[in-house]
C-alpha cells in the first residue's frame, strides 16, 4: 500500500523542479535574462527542494514502518545500500558536470545530500519524535546562517555546509540545512502514519487524472531528476531557443 499523497506532492516538486531547470537552461545560455537567485525565483527554488528532502524524510519513515507492521526488524544494511546508490548516482553527476562544466561542477548536490541522510537518517528512525523535530529545526536554522555567509575556507566541510568564498557550483545541498528539512518529515512521518496507517482524513483524489498523473512522475523522480536535463537542452536546442558550443 502507497500513500497516494506521498507521492502526489513529490510529483508536484518534479514539475516546479522542471520548471527551474528550464529556466535556468535558457539564462545559462543566455536566451533569458531573469533574476533567479534572488527574490521569487529564489524563493520557488527553495521551496522546490524544501518539498523533496522534507516528503524523502516522510518516505524513509514509511518504508522503515511498513517493514515493522510486517513484523521485521529493519536492518541498517538496507538503509546503508540505498543510501550508496543514490550517492552513486549523485557522483556520476559529479563526473559530468567536471567534465562538461569546469569550476562549477556539483560536488555535493541534492543527491549527495539525500544519499548521505538515508544512512544518517536511519539512527533517527530509532530516536525518540522530539529529537528529529529539535534537532532539524536547529540544522534548519545554523544551516541558513551558513548559506548566508561565505567567510569560511574550510572546503573539506563543503558537505556541510562551511563552503569558502568565491565557491561556484551549479547545485549545493550542503547537510546543513537540508539534513534538517529531511529530519523533520520523518519527524511529520511519526506523527501522521504512525504504524503506517494515515492519521487523518483525505478526500479520495487519488483515481483523477491530475493525481495519478502527478503521483507517477513521484515514484519515478530519481529517472526523471537524472534525465530531465539532457532532455530540457535539447529540445530547447531543437526548437531553436539555445545554440550549443560546437
Amino acid at each position: 500500500m502507497r500513500f497516494w499523497e506521498i507521492d502526489f506532492f513529490r510529483g508536484c516538486a518534479v514539475i516546479t523542479m522542471v520548471i527551474y531547470h528550464l529556466l535556468y537552461d535558457l539564462y545559462a545560455f543566455g536566451s533569458l535574462q531573469i533574476e533567479l537567485f534572488r527574490g521569487f525565483w529564489k524563493g520557488f527554488q527553495i521551496a522546490t527542494a524544501s518539498t523533496f528532502l522534507f516528503v524523502a524524510g516522510v518516505s524513509l519513515f514509511l518504508s522503515y514502518s511498513r517493514l515493522l507492521v510486517k513484523g521485521a526488524l529493519p536492518s541498517f544494511s538496507k538503509y546503508l545500500k540505498r543510501g550508496l546508490t543514490i550517492l552513486g548516482w549523485g557522483m556520476v553527476i559529479t563526473l559530468f558536470t567536471y567534465v562538461t562544466l569546469g569550476e562549477w561542477y556539483v560536488r555535493f548536490g541534492i543527491l549527495h545530500c539525500i544519499g548521505v541522510s538515508v544512512i544518517i537518517g536511519y539512527g533517527f528512525l530509532l530516536a525518540p519524535d522530539n529529537t528529529s523535530v529539535v534537532l532539524g529545526s536547529a540544522l534548519c536554522f545554523l544551516g541558513g546562517a551558513l548559506l548566508s555567509s561565505r567567510t569560511f575556507s574550510f572546503s573539506f566541510l563543503l558537505p556541510l555546509g562551511f563552503a569558502p568564498q568565491g565557491f561556484k557550483t551549479i547545485d549545493y545541498f550542503p547537510l546543513f540545512p537540508w539534513l534538517g528539512m529531511i529530519l523533520l518529515g520523518i519527524a511529520f512521518g511519526k506523527h501522521f502514519y504512525r504504524g503506517y496507517r494515515r492519521q487523518f482524513s483525505l478526500p479520495n483524489w487519488e483515481t483523477t487524472v491530475a493525481v495519478r498523473a502527478l503521483s507517477f512522475l513521484g515514484k519515478h523522480s530519481l529517472t526523471v531528476y537524472l534525465l530531465h536535463q539532457p532532455v530540457l537542452i535539447i529540445l530547447l536546442f531543437l526548437l531553436g531557443f539555445i545554440k550549443l558550443p560546437l
